[in-house]
């Protein structure tokens, strides 16, 4: 594995975990609720309403659920700034943009899409939530887009963060 190969698996690794778990944390935050309850509604988006009254099967999936969509969604930015390097140079612009997008594509094509008891379709956030959950993607897309610019060498004094080959 080349050093630039291993920098983007550790920025995937380090942004998508980090970023998830925060995830959790904010939407406990957000609406005033445990993070196990929190993991529950999560895994509703594969088992429906069961996942609500389900024990620690459920919480584990809705855990397994969010890491994996947030491992993704870290991948395709460090996929995306691998290709586009503006997205390194201009890390906190990028972030931000990747909030919004997330924000987006979640509240509008994953969700609906669930087995989530609730439709987002017809919910409305109101406006402090709408701010509160907006602010919580918009720090989740800065969690990815700073860890692949950390990994990736891209920061000013990048030479001590860029993950380097052991030399001979």
């Amino acid at each position: 594995m080349t050093p630039g190969q291993r920098a983007l698996w550790y920025s995937v690794l380090a942004g998508g975990l980090i970023a998830g778990s925060v995830d959790i944390g904010a939407a406990s935050l957000i609406n005033w609720l445990s993070p196990v309850i929190i993991l529950h509604a999560i895994a509703s988006g594969w088992l429906g309403k069961a996942a609500l009254t389900d024990g620690a099967g459920a919480a584990m999936l809705g855990l397994a659920s969010q890491w994996g969509m947030a491992l993704i969604i870290a991948a395709i930015y460090a996929l995306a700034a691998n290709r586009l390097t503006v997205l390194g140079r201009r890390w906190i612009a990028g972030g931000l943009g990747y909030g919004v997008l997330i924000f987006l594509v979640m509240n509008y094509v994953v969700v609906p899409l669930s087995a989530a008891p609730w439709n987002p379709w017809k919910r409305h956030f109101s406006p402090d939530k709408l701010v509160e959950n907006l602010l919580a993607m918009l720090l989740f897309g800065l969690i990815v887009s700073g860890c692949q610019r950390y990994f990736s060498g891209d920061s000013d004094n990048g030479a001590h963060h860029r993950i380097q080959a052991p030399t001979p």
